[in-house]
């Protein structure tokens, strides 16, 4: 009976060297362990050194080069037809352009949402509408700042954390946030284009 390696692959695997394992980019299980070992130092690409950048590889290549140091071995894929290798030789901006950048959009996302919430009011003017309403159910004129005006800020403020899902690092729940989700599926859109395009390209010098 012949051995089972489980291969599992993600669509998107960050490196930060040019020399590429199997080990670096999937996870691999085998009752084997002298087989297991032997495909976790396996060569899979050799990236060249001073051109990082996103690279696409495609499972079947992986399972080709597996059989070929194998041919015995039966492989169990498990995850992605195709996935992208992020190559990353240099380190990150440092901690204070981090800061900058952070502070730069949670002062661009306040003040657009303050201003989107401002016009959408004055838009539907609901200034007018709570002194409507105020003088319908009390019989006096409104001064503009009374409970309706009170309760609408504090519901716009406690309906955004609510919605956001955290204050600073405490979570209301353990479901992700909408910014979260929206982040992974922008994640997602763009290694399923990067993977098309380059696919189209290969295709494309096929033809030619």
């Amino acid at each position: 009976m012949s051995d089972t390696l489980y291969l599992q692959l993600e669509q998107n695997i960050q490196v930060k060297h040019p020399h590429v394992y199997l080990q670096d980019i999937a996870r691999l299980s085998c009752s084997n362990s002298k087989i297991l070992n032997r495909l976790r130092v396996m060569p899979v690409i050799n990236l060249e050194p001073d051109k990082p950048g996103r690279y696409t590889m495609s499972a079947m290549d992986l399972i080709s080069q597996i059989q070929k140091k194998e041919p015995d071995l039966d492989i169990n894929h498990i995850g992605e037809p195709d996935f992208v290798i992020t190559y990353k030789n240099r380190p990150g901006p440092g901690l204070v352009w981090e800061w900058i950048k952070i502070i730069f959009v949670g002062l661009s996302t306040f003040f657009g949402a303050a201003f989107s919430i401002m016009t959408f009011n004055n838009d539907v003017d609901v200034g007018k509408l709570f002194s409507h309403i105020y003088t319908w159910v009390t019989g006096q004129p409104s001064g503009n700042f009374t409970i309706l005006e009170i309760m609408y800020s504090i519901g716009i403020g406690v309906g955004v954390l609510f919605f956001f899902n955290h204050f600073g690092r405490m979570k209301i729940t353990t479901d992700p946030t909408p910014m979260q989700v929206q982040m992974r599926l922008y994640e997602d859109d763009v290694n399923k284009t990067i993977i098309e395009d380059i696919k189209r390209k290969d295709e494309n010098k096929e033809k030619e």
